[in-house]
């Protein structure tokens, strides 16, 4: 009997990553990349984040289209509720890197995917962002991730996938390790 092996495929350049990956060592300045985005004020609470530009590998980078992002507050804030709140926005990225991550490690690792879902909870205490209680913290008091993985793969694999992914995200690392922020008015 013989066995035919599928290829996998889940949409991830593995050789170029590594390919560029391979490249840092004689060109380091190539790693270095700045991220942009610009926020503009609608109304009220209402702001809209557009994202466009960026350095890396050396040279000014163009995404292939603009991204704008509408950022306000719910109205239970007594707002109009124009966009996902900023809070939310953080959740989103700490999905998308750690999903991202995991597809380019199962890639790697010639493990088919089938399906990936990640709920990203946070609890937070109004009482520190309001000012009601200055002992309260205003951001998260905590983050969960939860993965829920369909793939060609045993229970211990995926958890190393997920791993792995947690190891190389860039959001996740932002958002456990402290991260200096310098705000200037010009």
């Amino acid at each position: 009997m013989t066995t035919t092996q599928r290829p996998v495929e889940n949409g991830v350049n593995v050789e170029a990553l590594l390919g560029v990956r391979d490249l840092l060592p004689a060109s380091p300045e190539i790693a270095q990349f700045q991220w942009r985005s610009t926020t503009s004020w609608v109304n009220g609470t209402h702001s809209r984040s557009e994202i466009e530009t960026f350095y890396g590998l050396g040279e000014e980078q163009r995404h292939h289209a603009t991204f704008s992002y509408d950022v306000d507050h719910p109205l239970q804030f007594a707002a109009l509720d124009n966009g996902s709140t900023p809070v939310e926005f953080v959740l989103v990225a700490l999905g998308g890197c750690l999903t991202a991550g995991i597809a380019a490690v199962a890639q790697q690792r010639s493990i088919q995917l089938r399906s990936v879902t990640a709920t990203v909870t946070a609890e937070m205490d109004l009482h520190g962002i309001r000012g009601a209680d200055p002992q309260v913290r205003n951001g998260f008091s905590g983050v969960r991730v939860g993965y829920v993985i369909d793939a060609d793969a045993t229970a211990e694999e995926v958890e190393a996938l997920v791993a792995q992914s947690q190891k190389r995200s860039a959001v996740y690392d932002i958002l456990t390790n402290p991260t200096a922020v310098t705000v200037d008015v010009a």
